[in-house]
């Protein structure tokens, strides 16, 4: 959420922000909502001061008659305060619901446009097999890998079972990704798989209506988190935490849920598109100065992480009408995947964020400076290390020999104990 005191003087930028994110949001509305409560908290404490007035002239000698006439009037002067207290609370509730449909600024390096005006600021190269590669579904029906059958009989179309080796790599890139990041100085952290709705919706996601992608859990005031940057990022909401701390990065681990509501077509098939699947999720809370260079970063450990699995991939800066409300700036890794589209295509497999202090205002997360009194917002970044159902479906495909067997990349060896799939 945006800094309501800035909303007017803020008015163009905010504007433009939704312009360029393609987006419609009531600016002038929000304007209108802080504008009337920034009055009512005036008329509060001018009537804070005629009661406190009010107060000390009880101290008076007075007849009986007076007192009478004195209580009355406090009575009057109460009751008065406690209406206003009313309509405060429902002005703020007002003002936050045209507040939340506010995206946050934009970096100014950030390319305008849709989802395919992205600039590339890594080229990659697909790779040449010398043969007709298998798509993922292909090979996991080869070695015995997967089972969406079974998955859609039990639970419903875009849910799966892994199985044997699948099992293994699934297990063993989880761990990889810990462990990298334990040598990059992250603290290892299992998350919940659940999150209050305010939670969810404070961190940016919509948890309820029609084009929600969280699942709710019925009879419960929780929803299953779609990704562990929900449950990260509310660790430390209502909190302060001192400058000396910062910066916090946490690597979580999770099951995530997703609706996947709309997805469809060839290039959402099989596992690019489910409904669970487990993710080790990076997460920063850091001093506004420091989110830039943290973002980068970030970027900087995705690369590593898949230039250890031996993927092909190009890194993009995505573009402003591809940006969720909350992100400042958004880079996303996508890999080749052979059995994307006709003759294979760009994948996304993870992505990274700097969100700047959009969600350290909803959540209320702070820090204080050495030798400051008054607290600041804090500044907060995301970034996938592992989505490990996008993950193995990049791996099966890249991998793949012309025998049909699948190598194991050797970051992952140890892990699983073998070096192919596929042969005795």
């Amino acid at each position: 959420m945006l800094d309501p005191r800035q909303l007017r003087e803020k008015r163009d930028a905010i504007l433009e922000s939704c312009r360029q994110r393609r987006i419609q949001a009531d600016v002038d509305g929000a304007i209108t909502e802080y504008e009337k409560l920034s009055a009512m908290l005036t008329e509060s404490n001018e009537m804070n001061r005629r009661r406190n007035d009010h107060q000390k002239s009880g101290n008076r000698p007075m007849s009986d008659a007076e007192r009478t006439a004195h209580a009355e009037a406090g009575r009057k002067l109460k009751d008065d305060a406690a209406g206003l207290d009313d309509r405060i609370r429902e002005q703020r509730s007002l003002l936050e619901s045209k507040m939340m449909q506010l995206p946050n600024f934009i970096h100014p390096d950030v390319p305008i446009g849709g989802e395919e005006d992205y600039r590339v600021v890594k080229p990659g190269t697909p790779p040449e097999f010398g043969f007709k590669p298998l798509d993922h579904l292909a090979l996991a029906e080869k070695h015995n890998l997967l089972d969406f059958e079974a998955g859609a009989r039990v639970a419903g179309q875009k849910w799966y079972y892994l199985k044997n080796e699948a099992v293994l790599l699934d297990l063993a890139l989880t761990r990889f990704a810990l462990d990298l990041l334990l040598e990059e100085g992250f603290t290892p952290t299992v998350t919940p798989d659940v999150a209050k709705p305010d939670v969810v919706q404070n961190i940016g996601f919509t948890p309820r209506g029609e084009e929600t992608q969280i699942y709710s859990i019925e009879g419960h005031d929780l929803c299953l988190i779609g990704t562990a940057e929900i449950t990260l990022g509310g660790m430390l909401g209502d909190r302060i935490v001192d400058e000396s701390e910062l910066p916090i990065r946490l690597a979580g681990i999770s099951h995530c849920f997703r609706t996947e509501a709309g997805s469809h077509g060839r290039e959402s098939r099989g596992l690019y598109r489910v409904h669970q699947f487990t993710k080790t999720e990076m997460f920063v809370f850091c001093r506004p100065e420091d989110s830039d260079a943290e973002l980068e970063k970030l970027r900087c450990i995705e690369e590593k992480v898949f230039d250890a699995l031996e993927f092909p991939y190009q890194v993009i800066d995505v573009a402003s009408g591809d940006l969720g409300a909350p992100a400042y700036r958004k880079y996303d890794l996508e890999a080749w995947m052979p059995g994307r589209g006709e003759s294979g295509g760009w994948g996304e497999v993870t992505s990274t964020s700097n969100c700047t202090d959009f969600q350290a205002r909803r959540l209320q997360s702070r820090f204080r400076r050495e030798g400051k009194k008054k607290p600041e917002l804090l500044h907060t970044l995301n970034g996938t290390a592992i989505s490990n159902a996008r993950a193995l479906l990049a791996l099966l495909e890249i991998h793949q020999q012309p025998d049909g067997s699948i190598a194991i990349p050797k970051a992952l060896i140890p892990y699983v104990g073998r070096d192919r799939i596929g042969t005795d």
